[in-house]
């Protein structure tokens, strides 16, 4: 098997997204879930995706697992890497993707990469170093509230300078817009410059092929999903794939029952829970004071399930508004109030597989986390894209289960109703 491309993602829908771009794209491509083990066998790919549970992790825990997967990766011939991140680049001003990018760039003894975030079909774009999501600033988005990384800064190069040692650069709109050309020249103008890490404007598609087809000579790339639309294609005019092959438009799920765990609290899933509810599927409200106090298990869920119909698609969800949800961080600590949460979710995912329930959509990258490491799932094959950046998968394991691990930011109001039509 040639590698052509070992990728690390610092959460599972964030992997799932990469994996769902490049296949799109044309490229083979198998997701793992956690550091695999030395004896795990790969089907022949073109792409091998390492997913983490890293990116809310103190930044020692979050480089040294990441570490850990490159060594794999570089044991299996990865001709060249990728870190993996969110497109709204959650982080703190300790980490993760910082200390994490430098890590990487240090193991490999390169000397230079990009990081670039921009997804425009998610809203997602870089001007002038400064990120907006859906036209607005980022710092003054609904990630500025967000419960793990609030987000108050809009200019990437501030964010990245308070994580890393190195000097940040920048790849300007201008260099962009010329072609991958200019921007080989800007990435050559910034490593002169004494630049580690430069961030690259991007408003558009066409922005993002021409940064993968420019970097396809970095040993490492930093970003989101987006400019991996521009790597399929690059490798081929390089020679190094053959031909790209074709998405596909639907993937076979095993036969049962159907349901829905939402942890995530972003504006997104919000509206997709009142959506799903509105259109009458079944609800429950986990809350995060009941689980912490004992009253409510993943008995309770689950026995409120077992009285629905058994064609019905169950919604159980911890998504609350933001002042809700700090108002629960500031009784129960951050950190113990999302685990407690993550922890029941997985335990009722658990249950329901064990029951006949084999096709899940997860929503939140925590959440996802959790729900897959509960189930003990480790490499995933790609299907069809539902919304931008959130395929189907199906697992590659004994345990048979069809999965939608969503970002909490990604998919339309109606992404709960609709997910179930691209499975046979």
């Amino acid at each position: 098997m040639t590698l052509l491309l070992g990728c690390i993602a610092d959460d599972f829908t964030g992997a799932t997204d990469l994996a769902n771009t490049l296949v799109k794209t044309g490229m083979r491509t198998i997701q793992l879930l956690g550091i695999p083990d030395e004896g795990l066998t790969v089907p022949d790919a073109d792409c091998i995706i390492v997913a983490l549970k890293s990116r809310s992790n103190p930044a020692s825990e979050a480089v040294a697992m990441s570490l850990a997967a490159l060594e794999w990766l570089r044991k299996r011939g990865a001709q060249q890497y990728y870190f993996k991140y969110c497109s709204t680049f959650d982080s703190t001003d300790q980490g993760n993707i910082g200390p994490v990018a430098e890590a990487l760039l240090d193991r490999l003894a390169a000397g230079f990469t990009i990081a670039c975030p921009a997804f425009p079909a998610t809203g997602r774009s870089i001007y002038m170093g400064q990120l907006f999501v859906n036209g607005v600033p980022l710092a003054e988005s609904s990630m500025r509230d967000h419960p793990l990384t609030p987000m108050r800064d809009s200019d990437l190069r501030r964010v990245l300078r308070r994580q890393t040692r190195g000097e940040v650069g920048h790849v300007a709109y201008g260099d962009v817009e010329k072609g991958a050309q200019a921007i080989r020249d800007a990435f050559t103008r910034e490593k002169s410059a004494g630049r580690v890490i430069a961030i690259a404007d991007a408003l558009n598609d066409a922005h993002l092929r021409a940064i993968g087809e420019a970097a396809v000579d970095l040993e490492l790339v930093t970003g989101g999903s987006g400019i991996a639309i521009g790597l399929p294609a690059a490798y081929r005019d390089a020679g190094l794939i053959r031909e790209l092959t074709p998405p596909p438009t639907a993937i076979a799920a095993p036969a049962g029952r159907a349901a829905v765990l939402a942890g995530s609290c972003s504006t997104a899933t919000r509206e997709q829970v009142q959506k799903a509810i509105e259109a009458g599927l079944p609800a429950f409200r986990v809350d995060p004071m009941a689980v912490a106090d004992g009253s409510l298990t993943a008995g309770t869920v689950l026995s409120w399930i077992d009285r629905l119909a058994k064609t019905s698609i169950p919604l159980v969800y911890s998504s609350d508004a933001p002042k809700n949800v700090q108002a629960v961080q500031a009784r129960l600590g951050r950190d113990q109030a999302g685990h407690a949460v993550e922890k029941l979710l997985a335990e009722i995912a658990k249950a329901l597989v064990a029951q006949g329930f084999t096709r899940l959509v997860v929503a939140g990258g925590e959440t996802s986390g959790a729900v897959v490491n509960g189930l003990g799932v480790k490499a995933l094959s790609i299907g069809p894209e539902i919304d931008p950046g959130v395929p189907w998968t199906r697992s590659r394991s004994q345990l048979d289960v069809a999965l939608a691990l969503k970002s909490g930011n990604f998919g339309s109001p109606d992404f709960f109703l609709k997910a179930w039509r691209y499975l046979q």
